[in-house]
């Protein structure tokens, strides 16, 4: 649990009331990385206007699948069962589970499974990164506007995904998400971990 003190719902007011009931009006609740972020509503706010940003151009699947690839090599299960709802939007439930299992054997494209493996590397190593990790991307089919869309929305998932694993941040488990989804998506971890 957190050391931070979050505002409760009930007591909520400004910008902190705004940013708790967006959560309430896209998923029911206000999770608890959301109530954790909010004790600094301009930046919280400042984050999400950036993403916006990095996303308005970006398919919604491939934002998803660029996220669940860097939230598991950070290690960050808040993100891997957030994201893995809201890929649900761009991605079958079947797929995903594949997906979430193993994204190389998967049975995607060539072309994200390498899109995958750049925001892994990204989030893992990014010291070990070289011209080569972009110019495989590249040669994949993606522009320089998509590369660096890969790389932003990437970059921005190890933000947010560091910021909650060192705060301490208890996990929600969305109660819209299978639990056999849960499952693989937590497995996932356990074995990136390994």
């Amino acid at each position: 649990m957190t050391v931070l003190r979050t505002t409760p719902e009930s007591e909520a007011t400004g910008l902190t009331a705004k940013i708790y009931d967006d959560d309430v009006q896209s998923l029911g609740y206000v999770t608890t990385h959301t109530k954790t972020m909010a004790v600094n509503p301009e930046a919280y706010e400042a984050f999400e206007a950036l993403l916006g940003t990095i996303t308005a151009a970006m398919d919604l699947r491939r934002y998803e699948l660029v996220t669940l690839a860097a939230a598991a090599a950070i290690g960050s299960t808040h993100c891997r069962l957030a994201h893995g709802r809201k890929a649900l939007k761009a991605i079958p439930e079947a797929e995903l589970l594949r997906i979430a299992r193993d994204f190389r054997n998967a049975g995607l494209p060539p072309a994200e499974v390498a899109m995958m493996e750049y925001a892994e590397k990204l989030s893992s190593n990014a010291a070990e990164m070289t011209k080569a990790d972009g110019l495989r991307l590249r040669e994949h089919g993606f522009s320089d506007k998509e590369i660096m869309d890969i790389t932003l929305a990437a970059a921005a998932r190890n933000y947010l995904s560091r910021s909650v694993l060192a705060l301490g941040v208890e996990l929600d488990r969305p109660p819209t998400l299978s639990s056999e989804l849960q499952d693989a998506l937590l497995a996932s971890m356990e074995t990136h971990r390994a």
